[in-house]
């Protein structure tokens, strides 16, 4: 039972990452619409950002699979 909750929690976990890497490319889009020479500028920045959220996706489900396997 409690190895589910641990997958029902990382689903809900999920949805940060999520909304986090849509604000990103919607703030890119929106900075290149405004100023097109910035693009190359924006777009390094746009790709670090969501590394670094995709990143706290890949934790979460490491750690989701860790806490099931320890429950166990």
């Amino acid at each position: 039972m409690g190895g589910s909750l641990n997958m029902v929690g990382y689903g809900l976990a999920a949805i940060g990452p999520g909304i986090g890497i849509g604000l990103i490319f919607a703030a890119y889009i929106s900075g290149v619409a405004r100023q097109p020479e910035a693009q190359s500028r924006l777009q390094s920045i746009a790709i670090l950002g969501f590394a670094l959220a995709e990143a706290l996706a890949i934790i979460g489900i490491a750690l989701a699979f860790v806490l099931k396997a320890s429950n166990t």
